[in-house]
Protein backbone atom coordinates (compact mmCIF):
# COMPACT_ATOMS: atom_id res chain seq x y z
CA UNK A 1 0.00 0.00 0.00
CA UNK A 2 1.27 3.47 -0.90
CA UNK A 3 0.05 4.77 2.46
CA UNK A 4 2.58 2.57 4.23
CA UNK A 5 5.58 4.19 2.55
CA UNK A 6 4.33 7.78 2.25
CA UNK A 7 2.61 8.37 5.56
CA UNK A 8 3.61 11.45 7.57
CA UNK A 9 5.23 9.15 10.11
CA UNK A 10 7.23 7.18 7.52
CA UNK A 11 8.52 10.28 5.74
CA UNK A 12 9.34 12.05 9.00
CA UNK A 13 11.37 9.04 10.07
CA UNK A 14 13.39 9.00 6.84
CA UNK A 15 14.01 12.72 7.19
CA UNK A 16 15.21 12.25 10.77
CA UNK A 17 17.97 9.89 9.63
CA UNK A 18 19.98 12.66 7.96
CA UNK A 19 22.07 14.80 10.36
CA UNK A 20 21.07 18.23 9.11
CA UNK A 21 20.45 20.22 12.27
CA UNK A 22 18.00 23.00 13.05
CA UNK A 23 16.16 24.83 10.27
CA UNK A 24 17.15 28.50 10.39
CA UNK A 25 16.00 29.57 6.90
CA UNK A 26 13.40 28.27 4.48
CA UNK A 27 16.15 27.20 2.07
CA UNK A 28 17.28 24.65 4.64
CA UNK A 29 14.24 22.58 3.69
CA UNK A 30 15.53 22.37 0.12
CA UNK A 31 19.15 21.77 1.04
CA UNK A 32 18.52 18.77 3.30
CA UNK A 33 19.06 15.90 0.81
CA UNK A 34 16.94 13.25 2.56
CA UNK A 35 14.06 13.67 0.12
CA UNK A 36 16.31 13.31 -2.95
CA UNK A 37 17.52 9.91 -1.76
CA UNK A 38 13.96 8.84 -0.92
CA UNK A 39 12.70 10.09 -4.27
CA UNK A 40 15.14 8.11 -6.39
CA UNK A 41 14.46 4.97 -4.34
CA UNK A 42 10.73 5.35 -5.01
CA UNK A 43 11.57 5.84 -8.70
CA UNK A 44 14.03 2.96 -9.11
CA UNK A 45 11.90 0.78 -6.82
CA UNK A 46 9.05 1.19 -9.33
CA UNK A 47 6.71 3.06 -7.02
CA UNK A 48 5.91 6.18 -9.07
CA UNK A 49 2.61 6.56 -7.25
CA UNK A 50 4.60 7.46 -4.11
CA UNK A 51 6.33 10.43 -5.74
CA UNK A 52 3.40 12.90 -5.48
CA UNK A 53 3.05 12.24 -1.75
CA UNK A 54 6.74 12.95 -1.19
CA UNK A 55 6.64 16.12 -3.30
CA UNK A 56 3.60 17.49 -1.48
CA UNK A 57 5.15 16.63 1.88
CA UNK A 58 8.34 18.59 1.17
CA UNK A 59 6.44 21.43 -0.53
CA UNK A 60 4.21 21.86 2.53
CA UNK A 61 7.26 21.85 4.78
CA UNK A 62 8.85 24.53 2.60
CA UNK A 63 5.71 26.67 2.67
CA UNK A 64 5.52 26.46 6.46
CA UNK A 65 9.15 27.54 6.75
CA UNK A 66 8.56 30.41 4.34
CA UNK A 67 5.68 31.64 6.49
CA UNK A 68 7.71 31.27 9.68
CA UNK A 69 10.64 33.25 8.31
CA UNK A 70 8.43 35.74 6.43
CA UNK A 71 10.03 35.08 3.05
CA UNK A 72 9.00 37.63 0.36
CA UNK A 73 6.62 36.22 -2.25
CA UNK A 74 9.07 36.49 -5.15
CA UNK A 75 11.79 34.67 -3.20
CA UNK A 76 9.30 32.08 -1.99
CA UNK A 77 8.25 31.27 -5.55
CA UNK A 78 11.88 30.91 -6.60
CA UNK A 79 12.47 28.42 -3.79
CA UNK A 80 9.40 26.41 -4.75
CA UNK A 81 10.53 26.35 -8.39
CA UNK A 82 13.99 25.17 -7.33
CA UNK A 83 12.42 22.39 -5.25
CA UNK A 84 10.31 21.24 -8.21
CA UNK A 85 13.37 21.33 -10.46
CA UNK A 86 15.39 19.29 -7.97
CA UNK A 87 12.65 16.66 -8.00
CA UNK A 88 12.59 16.56 -11.80
CA UNK A 89 16.35 16.48 -12.26
CA UNK A 90 16.87 13.86 -9.54
CA UNK A 91 14.39 11.56 -11.28
CA UNK A 92 16.05 12.27 -14.63
CA UNK A 93 19.54 11.56 -13.30
CA UNK A 94 18.33 8.38 -11.59
CA UNK A 95 17.13 7.03 -14.92
CA UNK A 96 20.69 6.41 -16.11
CA UNK A 97 21.16 3.63 -13.55
CA UNK A 98 17.62 2.84 -12.42
CA UNK A 99 15.92 2.62 -15.81
CA UNK A 100 14.39 5.31 -18.01
CA UNK A 101 10.97 3.69 -18.16
CA UNK A 102 10.81 4.06 -14.37
CA UNK A 103 12.04 7.65 -14.58
CA UNK A 104 9.37 8.48 -17.16
CA UNK A 105 6.64 7.03 -14.98
CA UNK A 106 7.89 8.92 -11.92
CA UNK A 107 8.02 12.17 -13.89
CA UNK A 108 4.45 11.60 -15.12
CA UNK A 109 3.29 11.13 -11.52
CA UNK A 110 5.19 14.25 -10.45
CA UNK A 111 3.71 16.33 -13.27
CA UNK A 112 0.19 15.46 -12.16
CA UNK A 113 0.67 17.27 -8.83
CA UNK A 114 3.03 20.05 -9.93
CA UNK A 115 1.33 23.47 -10.07
CA UNK A 116 1.44 25.09 -13.49
CA UNK A 117 3.76 27.87 -12.33
CA UNK A 118 6.31 25.31 -11.09
CA UNK A 119 6.57 23.45 -14.38
CA UNK A 120 9.35 24.01 -16.90
CA UNK A 121 8.59 24.72 -20.55
CA UNK A 122 12.21 24.93 -21.73
CA UNK A 123 15.14 22.52 -21.47
CA UNK A 124 17.50 23.23 -18.57
CA UNK A 125 20.65 21.80 -20.12
CA UNK A 126 22.65 23.55 -22.82
CA UNK A 127 21.91 21.48 -25.90
CA UNK A 128 23.81 23.40 -28.56
CA UNK A 129 27.28 22.28 -27.47
CA UNK A 130 29.33 20.25 -29.91
CA UNK A 131 29.79 16.57 -29.11
CA UNK A 132 33.56 16.98 -28.59
CA UNK A 133 32.86 19.71 -26.06
CA UNK A 134 30.35 17.51 -24.21
CA UNK A 135 32.96 14.75 -24.22
CA UNK A 136 35.61 17.11 -22.82
CA UNK A 137 33.30 18.26 -20.05
CA UNK A 138 32.32 14.68 -19.30
CA UNK A 139 35.93 13.58 -18.92
CA UNK A 140 36.65 16.50 -16.61
CA UNK A 141 33.61 15.82 -14.42
CA UNK A 142 34.27 12.08 -14.39
CA UNK A 143 37.80 12.63 -13.09
CA UNK A 144 36.55 15.07 -10.47
CA UNK A 145 33.92 12.55 -9.40
CA UNK A 146 36.14 9.47 -9.24
CA UNK A 147 39.41 11.11 -8.26
CA UNK A 148 42.35 8.73 -8.15
CA UNK A 149 40.14 5.82 -9.25
CA UNK A 150 38.94 7.52 -12.45
CA UNK A 151 41.45 5.99 -14.85
CA UNK A 152 40.83 2.47 -13.55
CA UNK A 153 37.05 2.81 -13.81
CA UNK A 154 37.22 4.36 -17.27
CA UNK A 155 39.63 1.63 -18.40
CA UNK A 156 37.17 -1.01 -17.19
CA UNK A 157 34.28 0.60 -19.07
CA UNK A 158 36.38 0.85 -22.24
CA UNK A 159 37.49 -2.80 -21.99
CA UNK A 160 34.05 -4.30 -21.44
CA UNK A 161 32.65 -2.40 -24.45
CA UNK A 162 34.18 0.71 -26.01
CA UNK A 163 30.73 2.12 -26.69
CA UNK A 164 29.95 1.86 -22.97
CA UNK A 165 33.12 3.78 -22.12
CA UNK A 166 32.26 6.52 -24.61
CA UNK A 167 28.62 6.73 -23.56
CA UNK A 168 29.43 6.85 -19.87
CA UNK A 169 32.05 9.56 -20.29
CA UNK A 170 30.23 11.69 -22.87
CA UNK A 171 26.50 11.33 -22.31
CA UNK A 172 26.22 10.22 -18.68
CA UNK A 173 28.90 12.47 -17.20
CA UNK A 174 29.09 15.11 -19.92
CA UNK A 175 25.39 15.86 -20.13
CA UNK A 176 23.31 14.11 -17.48
CA UNK A 177 25.34 13.97 -14.25
CA UNK A 178 27.70 16.79 -15.16
CA UNK A 179 24.91 19.36 -15.27
CA UNK A 180 25.06 20.80 -11.75
CA UNK A 181 23.04 24.02 -11.94
CA UNK A 182 20.12 22.30 -10.16
CA UNK A 183 21.74 19.43 -8.29
CA UNK A 184 25.33 19.89 -7.21
CA UNK A 185 28.07 17.30 -7.34
CA UNK A 186 27.40 15.94 -3.84
CA UNK A 187 23.63 15.77 -4.37
CA UNK A 188 24.31 13.89 -7.59
CA UNK A 189 26.45 11.40 -5.65
CA UNK A 190 23.62 10.90 -3.17
CA UNK A 191 21.17 10.31 -6.01
CA UNK A 192 23.44 7.68 -7.50
CA UNK A 193 23.90 5.95 -4.14
CA UNK A 194 20.15 5.86 -3.54
CA UNK A 195 19.35 4.56 -7.00
CA UNK A 196 22.06 1.90 -6.95
CA UNK A 197 20.97 0.62 -3.55
CA UNK A 198 17.41 0.32 -4.85
CA UNK A 199 18.55 -1.73 -7.86
CA UNK A 200 21.08 -3.82 -5.89
CA UNK A 201 24.38 -3.31 -7.72
CA UNK A 202 27.05 -3.68 -5.01
CA UNK A 203 30.10 -2.76 -7.11
CA UNK A 204 28.62 0.57 -8.13
CA UNK A 205 27.22 1.26 -4.65
CA UNK A 206 30.77 1.04 -3.35
CA UNK A 207 32.06 3.32 -6.10
CA UNK A 208 29.53 6.03 -5.38
CA UNK A 209 29.73 5.87 -1.60
CA UNK A 210 33.43 6.57 -2.13
CA UNK A 211 32.55 9.36 -4.56
CA UNK A 212 30.20 10.94 -2.01
CA UNK A 213 33.00 11.00 0.55
CA UNK A 214 35.36 12.39 -2.08
CA UNK A 215 32.78 15.06 -2.88
CA UNK A 216 32.60 16.35 0.67
CA UNK A 217 30.21 14.08 2.60
CA UNK A 218 31.26 13.37 6.15
CA UNK A 219 31.31 9.78 7.35
CA UNK A 220 28.09 10.46 9.30
CA UNK A 221 26.36 11.99 6.27
CA UNK A 222 27.37 9.18 3.92
CA UNK A 223 26.18 6.58 6.41
CA UNK A 224 22.89 8.45 6.78
CA UNK A 225 22.32 8.50 3.01
CA UNK A 226 23.01 4.78 2.87
CA UNK A 227 20.56 4.14 5.71
CA UNK A 228 17.82 6.30 4.19
CA UNK A 229 18.21 4.42 0.92
CA UNK A 230 18.08 1.05 2.67
CA UNK A 231 15.00 1.83 4.72
CA UNK A 232 13.17 3.50 1.83
CA UNK A 233 14.06 0.51 -0.38
CA UNK A 234 12.77 -1.94 2.20
CA UNK A 235 9.51 -0.01 2.35
CA UNK A 236 8.94 -0.56 -1.38
CA UNK A 237 9.89 -4.24 -1.32
CA UNK A 238 13.55 -4.20 -2.37
CA UNK A 239 15.63 -7.15 -1.19
CA UNK A 240 19.40 -7.57 -1.57
CA UNK A 241 21.14 -10.75 -2.62
CA UNK A 242 24.38 -10.06 -0.77
CA UNK A 243 23.62 -7.07 1.45
CA UNK A 244 24.58 -3.42 0.89
CA UNK A 245 28.15 -2.14 0.80
CA UNK A 246 29.27 -0.20 3.87
CA UNK A 247 30.76 3.28 3.86
CA UNK A 248 34.54 3.11 4.17
CA UNK A 249 36.07 4.99 7.09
Amino acid sequence: MVDDVTSETALQHLKSLYPYGEITTSSDVIQNPWYLVTLVVFTAGNRPEAVPFLFNYVLRELERAQQEFEVPESVAHGEKLLLARKFRDAIFKSGMTGGYSKAINALVSLLEVTPEDLRDKERQRETTLSLPEVERRGKEFFHTFYGETADNVQSLLDRIYPDMGWFSNTIAYGSVYGYTDILNRLETSYILVGTLIAVDTPRQIGWHLDNARRGGASLEQARAVRQIAIEASQSVGVRWRDGVAEVKE
